[in-house]
């Protein structure tokens, strides 16, 4: 009896002391975590950046459908390289890390798309939250106005530099009066120029901001034609230019009339300005069943196909030499693509080379559009 005592203790003790140390074994070592702890998959859902859960053998436990069509994941894998080894690193020593990436998994093209990325370890479970914002666009912004203080710059100093330059030439003949009317009337179109340049930044600058535009109210076309076409007369006959409009008449839309004269102007005098003498440029009206559209004809040089997209950027130049010779800022379509804007319209263009170009504004016809509201104007809210 007692040697039976002594068995079944010694096996109780053993029993003991086994599940002691699995226990002491299990406390300062918790099981890798496999699930999403709660609340964390509603927070990966509302978040704009690509959004990837790694579990601790750095299966992909969780993806944003940003992540997906990116394709950093594919299936339970993150497919990046770099972006495994910083989640790894970050598992090993818990610090949050952030960097940027270029990766070549552009959703439409062969361009590579730009992230800044941030890891971060979930707490001690084992799990690492990868977060891949695209800074494509941002990006082209940047470049964009990178491009835009570097060419006003150069905008400016060009008249500016050559009226230093003519006024010092009218001193030194100030005793030839032949001399000085040459070189007093060049300063005049220097001057002029700059004040070109200078008005259309004012004006682009007020189409793009904030500041609302004046009360919208009918604006006749017929009216709008007529004086864009006088404005540009003069130029026209000295290259015997016709001029001509066409169309449907007596048609309205609701609008700015200034600004929309002014796009039609920015319009007939770059036609104007790149036809070849005793041509033709046209300005026709259409009225369809929810657009009235203006188009202007020429037949110039025409625009390269590669070149369409961007005719209507700042300061974007065809042909820089034939522009400057031309005397224009750069800045009229830019102009006319945010006028049209604001009139909850669209300016498209046709061109080939060689044959000429046309632009054409499609305005929204006055019955198709929202009626007002109590409190504000449903015209000036769409277009702001």
């Amino acid at each position: 009896m007692a040697g039976i005592v002594g068995l079944v203790t010694g096996v109780a003790a053993g029993l003991a002391f086994r599940m002691s140390e699995a226990g002491r074994s299990r406390t300062p070592n918790p099981a890798p975590q496999s699930e999403l702890p709660s609340g964390i998959a509603e927070v990966l859902a509302a978040l704009p950046s690509s959004a990837v859960v790694l579990d601790p053998a750095d299966r992909v436990l969780r993806a944003s459908s940003a992540a997906r069509a990116y394709r950093l994941v594919r299936g339970d894998e993150l497919v990046i390289g770099d972006l495994l080894a910083l989640a790894r690193q970050v598992r090993r020593d818990g610090v949050i890390r952030e960097t940027e990436i270029e990766v070549a998994v552009r959703k439409f093209g062969p361009d590579s798309t730009s992230f800044a990325v941030r890891v971060a370890p979930l707490g001690g479970t084992g799990l690492v939250l990868v977060l891949a914002e695209d800074q494509t666009e941002r990006r082209r912004v940047e470049a964009v106005r990178r491009d835009f203080v570097a060419n006003i710059s150069h905008e400016l100093k060009t008249p500016v530099g050559a009226l230093s330059l003519l006024a010092e030439t009218v001193a030194d003949a100030s005793d030839d009066p032949e001399a000085v009317r040459r070189f007093t009337g060049r300063m005049q179109q220097e001057a002029s120029r700059l004040t070109s340049v200078i008005q259309d930044l004012i004006t682009l600058s007020r189409i793009q901001g904030a500041e609302p535009m004046a009360e919208p109210t009918d604006v006749p076309l017929d009216s709008v034609v007529d004086e864009a076409l006088d404005a540009v007369r003069m130029a026209a006959d000295s290259k015997h230019i016709e001029l001509v409009s066409s169309g449907t008449e007596g048609v309205s839309v609701v609008g700015d009339e200034g600004l929309l004269v002014t796009a039609m102007r920015n319009l007939v005098a770059n036609a104007v300005a790149y036809s070849p003498e005793r041509t033709r440029v046209s300005v026709s009206v259409l009225v369809t069943s929810s657009t009235v559209d203006i188009s202007v004809a020429d037949q110039g040089i025409g625009i390269p196909q590669q070149d369409l997209e961007r005719v209507f950027e700042r300061f974007y130049r065809v042909d820089a030499a034939r522009s400057r010779a031309t005397g224009g800022t750069g800045l009229g379509l830019a102009i006319v693509k945010h006028i049209m804007t604001h009139h909850r319209g669209e300016v498209t263009v046709w061109s080939k080379e060689g044959s000429g170009s046309t632009f054409t504004l499609r305005l929204p016809r006055p019955e198709t559009r929202e009626p007002q509201r109590s409190g504000g104007n449903t015209y000036r809210e769409a277009a702001q």
